[in-house]
């Protein structure tokens, strides 16, 4: 029987991790073997990356695999959107890439649509606003002289940036660049009146390429400290969510999914790009999938909400664990108090339970007392978004929504996904909680040929994981 083995890194904006994924005729298995945290760095005013230790981690990951015996057949890169290095003439990286955190964004996007109206560039782009965007970024550092973009050879995105710095190849991977608002949708390449706004041109990026793509092999410098023969490294579908929804374990494309953790993203699947007056006035964005398709999808707040409100109880002397929440939410069932999980006082207060109870009061709306109400009103108002979110969706979709696949980790809050069935009137087919990973994982399986097509990876991982299906109650 023959095994083939793909090595994931997944790296998300607090943490990374190295993810072997163990692949035959008997299904796929994953085995993390390293995790680091992703800290940002505060220099002089300035939010970095540490892009050298993110590097440094990734060939510690590369020796365990050779102390282990592991000679992975290919490697994948997957990251956050929108932050990017500068590569000089001679291939050197100039300086540490900027994070999408640090404020010297704020106000940027305003600013641009002085020279452009905003409709233009949603309407060229298919992207939500968003002050932290790669192109108010580079608007704003070069507004500011920020030397390494004005010197800037070549721009690459954050896993093509770590693909180089193993490879010394350079691409431009779809889905990682599609949340730049800078690349169109339709046709995949960079908008050159954006770019003449900020004062670059498009030749500052790499060709794109569609996930699947051979990057390089490993350098030879790689190679000799890490005693690992030259692995190919495959541009995977860079863009965390996109690896994400790679993994979502549909038999066709009559789905949403709701990838959900601290943050959610609902969305569908979809051949084309939904640019409209109606996706913009819904807050929509479209971001690149697998096979050149569009990921149309809206950010919502996610447990957030519940983690912020531990940490306020936490402090008081209050912890509890996953079954007794849950317990805590079933036993507030009389408590139907819905909120706007969205609002803008909840995107980062002092103390949650106190904006929770503040937003009741100015709303009219009785406000939680206990713990458990809290959390009830929490789930609730959850699942109440998911639905408002997914009617939209079914207005705006090419295809028919039949069933709501959750991954990522809240996929694993069998009570919200039961209430979201209820709610939605429809199926919640729950798992993989790993799906980021096996998207990774599975776009180099593709790769060598073990599977042929994003269908294919789906029903593999589908016979592969354990999927739970909640379908609504009356």
């Amino acid at each position: 029987m023959t095994t083939h083995q793909f090595l994931a890194f997944d790296l998300g904006a607090t943490s990374g991790r190295a993810v072997i994924g163990h692949l035959d005729s008997t299904g796929l298995k994953i085995e993390e073997i390293h995790r680091f945290p992703n800290n940002i760095l505060n220099l002089h005013g300035r939010y970095y990356w540490d892009i050298y230790r993110l590097y440094g981690e990734l060939v510690h990951s590369l020796k365990i695999c050779s102390q282990k015996d592991i000679v992975p057949h290919s490697i994948g890169i997957d990251t956050w959107g929108v932050d990017y290095g500068c590569i000089g003439a001679d291939g050197t990286l100039l300086g540490l890439p900027r994070a999408y955190r640090d404020p010297y964004t704020v106000g940027a996007a305003d600013e641009f649509f002085t020279h452009i109206p905003r409709e233009s560039v949603y309407h060229k782009t298919g992207i939500q606003v968003m002050d932290f965007n790669t192109l108010y970024q580079m608007y704003r550092a070069i507004k500011n002289d920020y030397s390494p973009l004005k010197n800037a050879h070549r721009v690459l995105f954050m896993p093509d940036l770590l693909s180089y710095m193993l490879t010394g190849k350079m691409v431009c991977e779809y889905t990682d660049a599609s949340t730049s608002q800078i690349l169109d949708p339709r046709d995949k390449t960079f908008d050159e009146q954006l770019l003449d706004v900020v004062g670059l041109k498009s030749s500052v990026f790499p060709d794109v390429v569609l996930p699947g793509t051979l990057v390089g092999n490993l350098c030879d410098e790689v190679c000799r400290e890490t005693g690992l023969p030259p692995i190919p490294v495959i541009a995977v579908a860079g863009h965390d969510t996109a690896s994400a929804v790679a993994a979502v374990p549909s038999p066709d494309e009559n789905f949403a999914y709701l990838s959900s953790g601290t943050w959610s993203l609902m969305g569908i699947e979809s051949d084309d790009a939904i640019i409209t007056d109606d996706s913009m006035r819904e807050n929509f964005t479209n971001e690149g999938g697998i096979d050149g398709t569009t990921r149309f999808l809206k950010n919502i707040t996610g447990m957030w909400l519940l983690e912020e409100c531990l940490r306020s109880w936490k402090k008081e002397g209050y912890s509890y664990t996953y079954p007794q929440i849950v317990e805590m939410a079933q036993s507030a069932e009389y408590f139907t108090t819905i909120i706007a999980p969205d609002d803008k006082s909840f995107a980062c207060p002092e103390d949650m339970p106190s904006a929770i109870a503040k937003y009741c009061n100015d709303n009219g709306l009785k406000a939680p007392v206990t713990h458990a109400e809290y959390v009830r009103c929490i789930f609730a108002s959850l699942a109440a978004r998911y639905a408002s979110v997914l009617d939209v969706l079914k207005k705006m979709s090419p295809h028919p929504i039949e069933r709501l696949h959750v991954i990522g980790g809240g996929c694993k809050n069998a009570l919200l996904n039961q209430m979201t069935a209820d709610v939605i009137g429809m199926p919640v087919v729950a798992g993989p909680a790993e799906a980021t990973a096996i998207g990774n994982i599975m776009m180099q399986a593709r790769y060598v040929g073990i599977v042929s097509s994003r269908w294919d990876m789906r029903r593999t991982i589908k016979s592969a994981i354990e999927i739970i299906t909640y379908n609504p109650r009356k």
